[in-house]
């Protein structure tokens, strides 16, 4: 009987653990879909245009690496590679979001629905993480070993703006 007890408290803690889980993804999948469909490279935080580049926040880091034109031509390759091959992942997650989004819209909340739906867009996001991540092991070892000195240097430079604003706003 003991152990049927513990049993029950264990099952009623991991349905607790997932329902929290389940509406904290909620939460940021309407926020996100507030904030209005992006493309594939936006996601990635790259804008549509055309720079040299990893986008985002080291958007700039390689323009101050003074790439060859042979570098940013494999780069330039690499990158639309990459989209091309992440495309359809990228609408399996893009499909998921609409689906958790119908989910959470109306009068009723489906909160096993929802888990699902988090859980399948969950294994999607970590797979597009890793190829994001292959992708910038695959344009690093496009930089010579300066030019990679010089990029981390300038993203721990990045790092320490990055800590000081934080820290100004949390005062």
């Amino acid at each position: 009987m003991k152990k049927l007890g513990k049993y029950k408290i264990l099952a009623i803690a991991t349905l607790s653990a997932i329902a929290l889980a389940a509406s904290i993804g909620v939460a940021q999948a309407v926020k996100t879909a507030r904030q209005g469909q992006r493309s594939g490279a936006e996601w990635r935080g790259r804008s549509e245009r055309k720079d040299d580049g990893w986008g985002g926040m080291r958007g700039g880091f390689l323009k101050q690496l003074n790439l060859t034109d042979d570098q940013k031509a494999k780069i330039k390759q690499i990158r639309d590679t990459f989209d091309e091959r992440n495309k359809p992942l990228r609408e399996q997650l893009h499909a998921k979001r609409q689906e958790l989004r119908q989910v959470t819209e109306g009068g009723t909340f489906d909160e096993a629905l929802a888990t699902q739906k988090l859980t399948e867009m969950a294994g999607l996001q970590a797979k597009l993480m890793g190829e994001e991540f292959k992708l910038n092991q695959e344009m690093q070892s496009l930089l010579t070993a300066e030019q990679k000195a010089q990029l981390e240097q300038a993203k721990a430079q990045f790092k320490t703006r990055r800590a000081e604003r934080r820290d100004k706003d949390n005062q």
